[in-house]
């Protein structure tokens, strides 16, 4: 039987314990959400960053027009950088683009989980395209789903996300065994409206003071893409 484990932040991230084990890594608002759909609005993959200054050393090595540099930390668009909003993002010219993306807590767990056999970017929006992949090809291994967190804390839409995934994965297969965080993220999960809960966490009060309410409420649909996004040597691509 294969385990389901939720990781409540990137800093519980143990990377000796990685190999063997599949990671689904979310940040519901914004960072995963907002790589898929870059990745289903042309952009040819993604590269995310471990900070801004990898970033920007990243495209100092890129022909000009040959991509798109997006980013913020603590909230705050990066200077230099395009919004990293999802929306935002659908905006810019990202056809046949790299997308070269720094966060303050997304792109940061993706590097982290670099050591794991296989893993995949998840949001709200993709849940089920990449439950039904993980269950598919990854039937017999551990499954981390990993929170990105607000720096070392904890937060509810990454949880309510993590419950998602979990949710979808006991439905999809009766030999999972969820741990009970995992369980307590799926309980969560069920008894929320997922725009409401959104819209009630930290970032999501922070977007609605700056008017941008939408993208939390874009960020909040389920299972509109079918796009499973793989990180593979530093990348994210569509598998």
């Amino acid at each position: 039987m294969a385990r389901i484990h939720v990781l409540l932040n990137k800093e519980h991230v143990d990377p000796g314990r990685l190999p063997g084990k599949v990671a689904i890594v979310l940040d519901v608002v914004f960072a995963t959400t907002s790589m898929i759909i870059a990745l289903e609005h042309g952009a040819t993959d993604v590269i995310p960053a471990a900070n801004a200054e990898a970033a920007v050393q990243e495209a100092a090595q890129r022909v000009e027009g040959s991509f798109i540099l997006a980013g913020e930390l603590n909230t705050e668009t990066l200077p230099g950088f395009v919004d990293p909003w999802p929306k935002a993002l659908v905006a810019q010219q990202l056809q046949g683009k790299t997308l070269i993306y720094s966060t303050t807590n997304g792109t940061v767990a993706l590097n982290r989980v670099q050591r794991a056999s296989n893993i995949y970017a998840a949001a709200l929006i993709n849940g089920a395209a990449v439950v039904a992949h993980v269950s598919r090809h990854h039937a017999d291994e551990t499954v981390l789903v990993v929170c990105s967190g607000s720096g070392p804390g904890f937060n509810i839409e990454d949880f309510y996300g993590a419950g998602y995934i979990v949710s979808l994965l006991l439905a999809a297969r009766d030999d999972y065994r969820p741990t009970d965080a995992a369980l307590a993220a799926a309980m969560f999960h069920d008894r929320w409206d997922p725009v409401e809960c959104l819209r009630r966490s930290r970032v999501g009060r922070i977007m609605a003071a700056r008017a941008l309410d939408d993208e939390v409420v874009f960020s909040a649909q389920k299972s509109i893409s079918v796009l499973v996004p793989e990180f593979i040597a530093g990348r994210l691509r569509p598998i």
